[in-house]
């Protein structure tokens, strides 16, 4: 399987890169400046501003991971991407022969239950600390925006609520659209444990056109 990484230099990108590689696949990764790229993978350098330019690199590659991290002040920046690697893909074949696309997305959409017995999201239960609620909102956005993409094979994948550097260990527990926690109330996942549920995920999908989530 060819896969090629945008934000492959990035904490969650580069484990993915990793574990792609680990498995034997071959791997591109894209950084927006030349170095630091995992031995072993291909390197591309791109910011993503073109969708032409993200064609020529994606072209006949059977998937794409969108693992950028927008800037704190410019979080929609985010979406913009995103829009342009899914006409990149639309170009190299769409969804009958174009690659599929992985998004490393965002926790605050997934659900929590309150006190009183609601169902709300993280992001409007309140709980959020103030410096996460743009790029929560940001993504949120891009979200409702790939649930409205139906002509290229899509899939987001929402980590749990840490997101954190930690062991490779193999042990966690996937879902769908709620929060998940360990028996302590901590919702946590660490990259290593992140990337090895996105290869699985891209070796042998599951969620096609629809998100699901991780946690311990």
């Amino acid at each position: 399987m060819k896969v090629v990484v945008y934000g492959g230099r990035g904490k969650a990108g580069s484990e993915i890169v990793k574990e792609l590689l680990r498995r034997g696949h071959q791997v591109v990764a894209v950084t927006r400046s030349p170095g630091g790229t995992p031995e072993g993978a291909e390197a591309a350098t791109d910011d993503a501003g073109d969708a032409g330019r993200i064609a020529e690199i994606v072209q006949g590659a059977d998937a794409v991971v969108n693992a950028i991290l927008p800037p704190p002040g410019n979080t929609d920046q985010a979406i913009a991407i995103n829009d342009r690697l899914i006409e990149a893909i639309r170009r190299a074949g769409g969804g009958k022969s174009g690659p599929r696309l992985l998004v490393v997305g965002g926790a605050a959409s997934l659900f929590i239950s309150t006190p009183d017995g609601k169902r709300v999201t993280l992001l409007e239960s309140g709980h959020l600390p103030a410096e996460w609620i743009a790029v929560a909102t940001t993504h949120g956005r891009l979200l409702e925006k790939l649930r409205a993409t139906e002509d290229i094979q899509w899939t987001y994948f929402s980590p749990a609520a840490f997101f954190q550097p930690g062991p490779r260990t193999g042990k966690f527990r996937l879902g769908k659209d709620d929060l998940i926690t360990g028996a302590d109330g901590k919702s946590a996942i660490s990259y290593a444990d992140y990337a090895i549920a996105a290869v699985d995920e891209l070796e042998h999908p599951n969620f096609r056109q629809t998100r699901f989530t991780i946690g311990y």
